[in-house]
């Protein structure tokens, strides 16, 4: 009789001890159990720690609550000012309800993954080329307003989605450099314009100042000669401009004239009035030296 008691007592131990380890669950901190009972749903969410179900009855299914990072393809598309670009993206999300992520979608990871690259190629087609590049911010926006929408009845929440990187053709690179290239010389232009204007209204002061005081001029070009000597040239040009001449002049004494003697009134003279020569008479010759001849 006490064998036989001995004997049930250990079978119901080990009964016990089978049936625990088949009950036992453990779920983790970043974890939580949804138990489908005969593939019905349990309404409560088991959470993080130790738990038991019914063995062969209840089926523990754990869904990950930590944040997902999930990259989206390039998606290649033409912008609303007929540009082709190339854009891939990058989402957060996480799962805030484990038990719609299970019933609601098949495989909520692959759903929002197409989810996010329909709504990428969407917001290409909405948006600039400009905007691509400098209006990030509001283009992340739109986006994670778009994937968030749909994804709400999934047990989904999506935290952030961020347009990683725009490729743009080779002949699209080329125009854009030239066009940054020509901004920058017009603002080179511009600023080298507003300098020579300011540096030409200091120049019409300095000048005015200079011509009230005829002394500054010439301190002015000494200390240009003591800054030229000082480079440790063999050659200087040391220019004279006319009002250094000018200066000089009026501080020059004048120079003493000598007297000029007097000159003595000249008598006028009569004038002669002279004949052309005669010309020279010939006499003619005698009629007998005709005859004679004859």
């Amino acid at each position: 009789m006490v064998e036989e008691l001995v004997t049930a007592g250990v079978t119901l131990a080990s009964v016990g001890a089978v049936y625990a380890m088949a009950a036992a669950r453990v779920v983790k901190q970043y974890e939580r159990g949804v138990v489908f009972r005969l593939g019905r749903l349990r309404p409560d969410v088991r959470g993080p720690g130790f738990t038991m179900v019914v063995p062969f009855v209840d089926k523990l299914r754990k869904v990950n609550m930590q944040i997902v990072t999930m990259p989206v393809p390039a998606q290649e598309g033409i912008t609303r000012d007929n540009v082709t670009v190339r854009v891939d993206a990058v989402v957060y999300f996480k799962v805030v309800d484990a038990a719609d992520a299970l019933v609601q979608v098949e495989d909520y990871r692959f759903a929002v993954s197409q989810m996010a690259q329909t709504s990428l190629r969407s917001i290409i087609g909405k948006s600039d080329l400009d905007d691509l590049l400098s209006n990030r911010e509001k283009l992340n926006q739109g986006l994670e307003l778009m994937i968030d929408s749909p994804s709400i009845g999934w047990g989904v929440q999506i935290d952030r989605v961020e347009i990683k990187d725009v490729s743009l053709p080779e002949t699209m690179k080329r125009s854009m450099a030239r066009q940054a290239e020509a901004d920058r010389e017009r603002r080179a232009r511009i600023i080298n314009a507003d300098a020579e204007l300011q540096a030409s209204k200091k120049l019409a002061e300095a000048a005015a100042q200079m011509s009230e005081q005829p002394a500054a001029l010439q301190l002015r070009l000494l200390q240009t000669v003591v800054a030229v000597a000082a480079e440790k040239n063999s050659t200087l040009v040391l220019p004279f401009p006319v009002e250094l001449l000018r200066f000089l002049e009026r501080a020059a004494p004048p120079a003493p004239t000598a007297p000029v003697a007097p000159v003595a009134p000249v008598a006028p003279q009569p004038v002669q009035e002279q004949l052309p020569p005669a010309a020279p008479h010939s006499d003619p010759e005698p009629e007998g030296s005709d005859s004679g001849q004859g």
